[in-house]
């Protein structure tokens, strides 16, 4: 996965912090696209990481300013899809609730609302086409809140983007769910964007380097948040964004670019 061309840039935004972010647009090297994985940890389960509707008034300051044509977030309540759409801007947004063990959604905290994941594509890249699952591969035993994993997929001709949320306490669980989802990824149109938090390490038995299919390569935040893009596509930077204590996770912020 070493690239000498990409850069790893760690920044904090502040109100008063400007990063200027390529747009989808055609460039000298072609075209540039940057995607945005946040994991907010908005459920309220994870009382941990929890700290209310502050990790959405940072969630809309980063999406604003970083302005990503494709935005993963995990951890999210059903109705933060339409607390970040101002600030993403006119984008087509699908969102995919986990499970309880006897098939109903899992609601957020103290919340009508489902919890799960989100995954959003600016309009002009963006088609109908909508696919979520959960994973036949669960670790029900002990598996945190004995959640049933999902994913949510938007494939479109010019751009297909995919989200996650692996399972955290059984690592070989995570491994079989990340196969599965990046078996479904490699059939989808190119270019394609797997992004989410998927509970492996970089390094050890299991970890990410077991799930890399063929076609596709990744960049990770030194945790377990990753970016996977097809061949298609060349990285040109990676960014960590500190969310201020909001979250337990950074945002991670790739660029990529196209020929």
């Amino acid at each position: 996965m070493a690239d000498k061309q990409w850069k790893h840039v760690i920044i904090v935004l502040t109100t008063l912090a400007l990063l200027v972010a390529p747009s989808a647009a055609a460039t000298s090297t072609g075209t540039t696209i940057t995607v945005l994985q946040l994991n907010i940890c908005h459920g309220g389960m994870a009382v941990g990481c929890y700290r209310g509707d502050a990790v959405m008034v940072k969630a809309a300051e980063v999406v604003r300013v970083s302005k990503p044509q494709v935005l993963s977030v995990n951890e999210a309540c059903s109705g933060d899809v339409d607390r970040l759409r101002p600030a993403m801007g006119p984008a087509r947004a699908l969102f995919v609730a986990a499970r309880n063990l006897d098939g109903t959604p899992v609601l957020c905290r103290d919340s009508d609302q489902e919890y799960g994941n989100i995954i959003m594509v600016a309009a002009d890249l963006a088609g109908t086409t909508e696919e979520t699952g959960i994973y036949a591969a669960q670790y029900t035993a002990a598996d945190g809140y004995r959640e049933l994993r999902s994913w949510a997929c938007l494939p479109a001709a010019r751009l297909t983007a995919c989200t996650t949320h692996l399972s955290a306490d059984h690592a070989p669980t995570a491994l079989a769910q990340c196969q599965d989802l990046l078996s479904r990824a490699v059939r989808f149109p190119r270019p394609t964007f797997v992004a989410g938090d998927f509970n492996l390490p970089e390094q050890g038995s299991p970890s990410m380097r077991d799930c890399d299919p063929g076609g596709f390569s990744r960049r990770g935040d030194g945790n377990v948040q990753y970016v996977y893009v097809s061949n298609d596509l060349s990285f040109v930077e990676t960014t960590e964004i500190d969310m201020m204590g909001t979250t337990d996770h950074p945002g991670w912020l790739v660029t990529v670019t196209s020929p």
